[in-house]
């Protein structure tokens, strides 16, 4: 399966001024397309760090995808550090520009000098489209793997992710499957207790089981991938047979639903 690392963009996000839900959002989203998000990195905005953390993704990583930094203000640096981390020039681009135009009007904005800064992107990019606000994202494919580069409003990146990202990557890795997920909430019982029934089935790597706990109750993440959404679910439900035979009889036990593919 491809691994994916994602890379949130913002100095705000380091002074805690803000919470960083486009991880949360893209790990989720990322899951059901079967790509296994191994690591999750926050940097601030800052050209030379920003350019390590995507090289050091990249050279773990099949797919690494930024948030952030795309504004057209001196302090959204995330352009040039991803052409520096790819070893690529930062061009000008007059389909991005266009877009970007595009966008201002449709706000009846009026565009700056500094609004032109939106339109520059790694040499051989290819162009992400935003409905939603005025800077496109981007793809950059190299030999160690693919950076997408979205912004870090949530609701444009979401927005973008959906339509421009989902069909790429289902087109980049037709073979990554599906995972689909599903949660058991055991209630009242300690998770101590819990775990010293189902220890060996933790240390499963497909299907796989965790525990979360939280007051009153422990929920069992389930999990498994598969080629097909039906093979999974087939997974899941020999898994939680498995876990239901293990648990007390007397524990009260709740399922919620499978969760649901991300759809393009």
């Amino acid at each position: 399966m491809p691994h994916a690392e994602i890379v949130t963009i913002g100095t705000e996000l380091l002074l805690g001024e803000i919470v960083d839900t486009n991880s949360a959002y893209l790990a989720r989203h990322l899951r059901d397309l079967g790509l296994d998000v191994y690591r999750m990195t926050t940097v601030g905005d800052n050209p030379a760090r920003i350019a390590q953390a995507v090289r050091e993704a990249l050279a773990r990583a099949e797919v690494v995808i930024t948030t952030g930094g795309l504004g057209p203000t001196v302090d959204d640096p995330t352009r040039q550090a991803i052409a520096e981390a790819v070893g690529r020039p930062l061009v000008f681009s007059e389909d991005a520009w266009r877009m970007v135009q595009e966008r201002y009007r449709a706000r009846q904005c009026a565009v700056g000098e500094n609004a032109r800064q939106q339109a520059y992107v790694p040499q051989g990019a290819r162009l992400i489209p935003n409905p939603v606000g005025t800077a496109p994202g981007f793809i950059v494919e190299t030999p160690q793997g693919v950076v997408i580069t979205l912004p870090g409003v949530p609701r444009e990146m979401e927005a973008m992710f959906t339509q421009g990202v989902v069909p790429y990557l289902r087109e980049r890795f037709p073979q990554a499957g599906v995972l689909r997920v599903r949660h058991l909430v055991v209630h009242d019982v300690p998770e101590a207790d819990i775990d010293a029934r189902i220890a060996d089935l933790e240390a499963w790597s497909n299907p796989t089981v965790g525990l979360m706990a939280k007051p009153g109750r422990v929920t069992l993440r389930l999990a498994a991938k598969a080629p097909t959404a039906a093979q999974a679910e087939a997974m899941l439900d020999d898994l939680e047979d498995r876990l239901r035979a293990r648990l007390d009889p007397a524990w009260r036990v709740t399922r919620t639903p499978a969760s649901q593919e991300a759809t393009p």
